[in-house]
């Protein structure tokens, strides 16, 4: 039966994917993005596209990396939810 709890730990579990998933991407171009920063204060460098680029490639090098499994996790997810659907409703 969907219940409250069912309804809050089914999206709870949602958030928690969302929220790793995210993590896992935006992390390392943060940490990018700083290195990049700290170089062009000490160097008094202030181009953009210095910041941008680097961020881009480790964005998309992490995507390529992480992507398999983290489409593994949203589909694991996904096909627990939707085989569970029966029983949840009635």
């Amino acid at each position: 039966m969907m219940t409250p709890e069912v309804v809050l730990d089914i999206y709870g579990e949602a958030l928690w994917l969302i929220v790793k998933m995210v993590t896992i991407i935006v992390v390392p171009s943060l940490i990018v993005g700083l290195i990049v920063s700290t170089f062009q204060a000490a160097t008094q460098i202030n181009e953009q596209t210095l910041s941008f680029l680097p961020r881009l490639i480790i964005t998309l090098l992490v995507i390529i990396w992480a992507g398999p499994s983290l489409l593994g996790q949203l589909m694991d997810y996904s096909t627990t939810l939707i085989t569970s659907l029966p029983t949840l409703i009635g």
